[in-house]
């Protein structure tokens, strides 16, 4: 069976490049007679797969020196609970932006800890629009700011990101990681699930302002604080080593193939080329602003339940798979993340044309 063109938003493709690597090692990795899912967290082998991973990603997002990266385990999720477990112990108190599900399970699990301030909110229109801010509803003393800044289900991003002074600015990245080179030094934390961009579930990638850590309240679970992963190397417990190793792998490829900045370039070109098409369409149309749009994740509807779905079914049966919406927006969501090839996109505006003048 011939590869399909995968445009889920999580657990997404991989580069085809780095599966061949991972499949011609998955026995024996690099001569050491075992695979790198059966090899200790504590050996020679693994810790040079994980230094190599860091040293690569720090080389690509250009990370300052005190910042701290870790490898963790527990998804973006976890992320809700841990960062005001670490971080909300000042004024005890935390502004947050809600622009879609992930920044509003977040700011619900904040307030199990400290007063959250709902900045700004774009719930109004189903989360189709990152909401401009008034600086003067910011909190002056808060512990920090937090915004997620691309947002996979609704299709928005911050193309501008929020001022915030001193207080230290955390984003979740999840759906974004490595898609385009972002200032670091612009935020005290970024962190996100590895599953959309980066590698297969089950790792989740926190990039920490040193100055941060150490703070967590007294009874925040040994495994939670964000210190004892710095100071263990990411080695405290065993880490989700197999996707560490893919991380690896998809960050060499990263640089094999020109870095952030040609990612940004390909992934421009990917999205416009989709983009334009739903501008022209007259049976298509995208929910987002067009200011504000995703360069990673397409929500797109036809104004018929029946022909979305009919659409969803026939593109499947043509190789083009998960594009069904989230059920919060409906319709459809193509996910064209680094490892998806224009020629995927191509492919999915010619059924796009084909499946309009059917249908229209």
């Amino acid at each position: 069976m011939s590869r399909v063109y995968n445009f889920s938003a999580g657990p997404s493709m991989l580069p085809e490049e780095v599966l061949k690597i991972a499949a011609a090692e998955m026995l024996d990795y690099h001569g050491c007679g075992q695979s790198v899912m059966e090899m200790s967290h504590r050996s020679k082998v693994f810790d040079d797969i994980i230094k190599s991973a860091e040293a690569s990603l720090r080389e690509l997002m250009r990370i300052p020196d005190n910042y701290k990266v870790l490898f963790l385990q527990g998804g973006a999720s976890t992320q809700f609970a841990a960062i005001p477990l670490n971080f909300m112990n000042g004024s005890g108190k935390a502004d947050y932006v809600v622009t879609g599900q992930w920044a509003k399970k977040a700011a619900a699990e904040a307030k199990k800890y400290g007063e959250v301030n709902i900045v700004a909110s774009s719930a109004d229109k189903t989360f189709s629009y990152i909401p401009k801010l008034d600086k003067a509803a910011f909190t002056p003393d808060a512990d920090y700011f937090y915004i997620c800044m691309n947002n996979t289900i609704y299709g928005t991003v911050y193309h501008e990101l929020p001022g915030t002074g001193k207080v230290p600015l955390i984003a979740d990245i999840s759906s974004c990681f490595l898609s385009e080179p972002l200032d670091v030094s612009k935020f005290g934390m970024l962190y996100g699930g590895a599953q959309k961009n980066v590698a297969p579930a089950g790792l989740t990638i926190c990039i920490i302002r040193e100055d941060l850590l150490g703070h967590a309240r007294d009874i925040t679970p040994t495994m939670l604080d964000y210190k004892t992963h710095a100071d263990a190397d990411s080695l405290y417990n065993t880490p989700p080593c197999y996707t560490i190793y893919i991380c690896k792998l998809v960050l060499d490829w990263l640089k094999e193939n020109g870095g952030l900045e040609a990612m940004r370039e390909r992934n421009v070109k990917k999205a416009k080329l989709l983009y334009d098409y739903l501008d022209n369409s007259k049976l298509f149309r995208g929910t987002v602003v067009p200011e504000d749009r995703s360069l990673m994740n397409v929500p797109f509807v036809t104004d018929s339940d029946e022909l979305n779905a009919k659409f969803v079914k026939e593109a499947a049966e043509a190789g083009l798979v998960n594009l069904k919406g989230h059920r919060t927006v409906g319709g459809m969501r193509a996910s064209i993340y680094n490892a998806m090839p224009y020629e995927g996109v191509q492919a999915l505006v010619d059924f796009m044309a084909k499946f309009e003048k059917e249908n229209a």
